[in-house]
């Protein structure tokens, strides 16, 4: 009793949002102070008789993981909280209660038995690390307390910090932003483009063939052209008027016109897309067509001199080879499209442009060979001399088709499988198919490894499932359907596996997820071939 100021310092780290850091009880007076954490601030309540005297908060972003210092002070006319940099406190504010009574303090949660009335529990206990206590200005040896020396303790771990650290390394995909708490850690995944526990499946179709298929009409789509990869979604235009057509255009569309270039002094124009070269050959390789207009007009302009077999104009595709076919022709030959016709303006060129006519005539095409699209640049050298003149017109890229759409198989008998190299989705890894059959029963696919195995199967004509086991014993989602599933109309499948769950959906049925253990998934070990059927 007769206490001039209640004095009280530590430093903290943790990465909860909420927690009880100090109660103060004073047991002649139903009142007393708590300091504790609220979305991620610290805060002070000072209350009497079931009033909140005063409520006050100090820092910000405090549940990063970093140590961060604390310091309140309660006199007779003023409250203080120091943390770290950030001091808040109330003058004038009389607390002459506190000082009558003995002051019985707590650090971090409520005791587990014994007059629990006396702390407040509605916070929850702190979950975190605490060091360099101090008392009334003296610092509180850590080993007597576990001596019982001085106060007591419970669910402790003396002299070591043992927070985990949930977040390194980041399990969150895609750009994912990762926060944790004491048990768990959570993905942001908004603005990423992806969805699930770890932002690993794709909130986009990876093709406009696939929107079709949804039913939705032409339009501007995002697309991402290999799923739940590493590259992330961009925008296309689809034109579903007939076969559906995947556009991306390019930042230089128009017809431009081309002068005084030459062999020492060429024009060059690279061609920027609206998606990166890895983005555009994931879509180049899922499509079964593409292709590209270049239109070359030319007026004593030619593309090749026919004296030293030398191009004067050439193209550059994504991998950065040069080339010297143009449009309607076919690689490797260094023609134009009516050289492959027979119909360019003088036989004994294989190009239009290189007749070198004072007079106005084009080569114009498509170029379809995928490995060399989409054109990256474009190189002009002989427009340098008298009435000599060139211009180039480039259109988008355009293809069509999805080759893992419809790759379909048909399993006639209960041997019959498909094998694929081992299923490498050690830390994530999605699987989706459509299926139809009249079959009760049957697997859907399978990997083994020494212990661990992931399965997808038709148990019964109405439930589908996912089990696997990842070394600590197996588990299994189980979606049923009121409906049955091997009435021979096409269902969808699609399952997931990462370090916090596993989920499965069947058509558009609700999802069905199973949590990890509280460690998480440990990594899935396979060895044998893929099974599909």
């Amino acid at each position: 009793s007769g206490h001039d100021e209640v004095f009280v310092s530590f430093q903290f780290r943790t990465w909860n949002k909420e927690g009880l850091l100090l109660s103060c009880k004073l047991h002649q007076y139903s009142g007393g102070f708590l300091l504790h954490l609220s979305d991620g601030r610290v805060k002070i309540n000072l209350h009497k008789t079931g009033r909140v005297l005063s409520d006050i908060a100090a820092g910000a972003g405090l549940n990063n993981g970093q140590w961060h210092s604390v310091s309140l002070s309660v006199k007779r006319n003023r409250i203080s909280v120091r943390v770290d940099n950030d001091v808040t406190s109330i003058q004038n504010f009389s607390v002459k209660y506190l000082f009558s009574a003995p002051v019985f303090i707590l650090l971090s949660g409520c005791p587990s038995s014994g007059n629990i009335s006396e702390c407040n529990t509605s916070f929850g206990g702190f979950q975190g690390c605490m060091r360099l206590i101090s008392i009334g200005n003296k610092a509180v040896d850590m080993i007597s307390v576990q001596q019982n020396g001085f106060g007591n303790f419970s669910d402790l771990q003396i002299d070591l910090c043992g927070i985990t650290d949930r977040c390194l390394p980041n399990y969150c995909e895609h750009g994912g932003e990762c926060s944790q708490s004491w048990n768990s850690f959570h993905c942001n995944c908004a603005n990423t483009g992806y969805k699930g526990a770890t932002c690993h499946y794709p909130i986009y179709e990876q093709s406009c063939e696939a929107y079709k298929h949804r039913g939705n009409s032409s339009g501007f789509y995002n697309i991402d052209s290999d799923g739940s990869g590493p590259l992330g979604p961009f925008l296309v235009y689809c034109n579903m008027t007939d076969a559906t057509w995947t556009i991306i255009q390019h930042n230089s569309t128009n017809l431009t016109r081309v002068k005084s270039a030459n062999r020492e002094n060429p024009y060059t124009v690279f061609f920027k897309y609206s998606a990166s070269l890895d983005q555009l050959q994931a879509t180049i390789n899922l499509a079964d067509h593409c292709e590209q207009e270049l239109a070359y007009y030319c007026k004593k302009s030619r593309l090749l001199d026919k004296s030293d077999g030398m191009p004067l104009s050439w193209w550059i595709g994504r991998t950065n080879e040069t080339h010297t076919y143009w449009g309607g022709s076919l690689p490797a030959v260094q023609k134009c499209a009516c050289g492959l016709e027979g119909s360019c303006i003088d036989s004994q060129h294989y190009c239009n442009c290189d007749a070198d006519r004072d007079e106005w005539t084009n080569d114009t095409g498509f170029l379809s060979y995928k490995d060399h699209l989409p054109v990256t640049e474009i190189v002009i050298t002989d427009t340098d001399r008298p009435n000599s003149e060139a211009a180039y017109k480039l259109g988008p890229l355009l293809c069509r088709g999805d080759r893992t759409f419809w790759n379909s198989a048909s399993f006639n008998t209960e041997t019959s499988y498909l094998h694929f190299p081992t299923f490498h989705g050690e830390l994530s890894a999605d699987v989706s198919f459509f299926f139809k059959t009249t079959a009760s029963s049957g697997v859907f696919l399978e990997n083994l490894g020494i212990q661990d195995f992931i399965r997808i199967e038709l148990q019964s004509p109405s439930e589908v499932v996912f089990s696997f086991d990842v070394g600590n014993g197996p588990s299994e989602v189980v979606v049923q359907s009121r409906n049955s599933l091997n009435d021979n109309q096409w269902h969808y499948v699609k399952a997931e596996r990462n370090v916090k769950e596993a989920s499965l959906q069947i058509d558009q049925l609700p999802q069905r997820s199973h949590s990890a253990p509280r460690d998480g998934h440990i990594r899935l070990q396979l060895n044998s071939q893929l099974f599909v059927g």
